[in-house]
């Protein structure tokens, strides 16, 4: 099988790409701790080994997915990651349950892979890409002014 025309890229080489992720000290892409509420479907929040906190819903994990499909299909719209797709305009909503994970695990010591409810599988979130992407006070000017 050739490869040819191929190009293979890491999760933080595409979020690059993408203008998603700045350089950060190694203590601020360790977690201390790790929750993921399957349960209560609030999302994951991340202790960080600098004292940071981060959290994010579900919705917006999803919707800032670092496969190479989601990063070109973002790219293709102007998206940034964790905004959603545009719905269709359609006389009624069509329901749509909310977004959680079926499956969570770790990715060696350096990402979680989620296998979300609508069937996608393919994103690995590094640790480094989920801090460039917190959202919080502190870090949303930074990040923003990254993308």
């Amino acid at each position: 099988m050739s490869h040819e025309g191929i190009r293979f890229v890491s999760p933080e080489e595409a979020a690059r790409s993408e203008g998603t992720m700045r350089e950060l000290p190694a203590a601020a892409i360790q977690p201390a701790s790790v929750r993921v509420d399957k349960t209560g479907g609030t999302g994951v929040a991340i202790d960080w080994k600098d004292g940071h906190k981060s959290h994010w819903s579900f919705a917006w994990l999803r919707d800032a997915c670092p496969c190479a499909t989601c990063v070109e299909s973002r790219g293709a719209t102007g998206r940034k990651p964790g905004e959603p797709k545009p719905q269709p305009k359609a006389g009624l909503p069509i329901f749509k349950p909310p977004m959680r994970p079926t499956a969570v695990e770790p990715v060696g010591r350096y990402a979680l892979r989620f296998d979300w409810n609508d069937g996608h599988t393919s994103g690995i979130y590094s640790w480094h890409y989920l801090r460039s992407m917190c959202d919080c006070e502190a870090c949303r000017p930074l990040r923003e002014a990254s993308l």
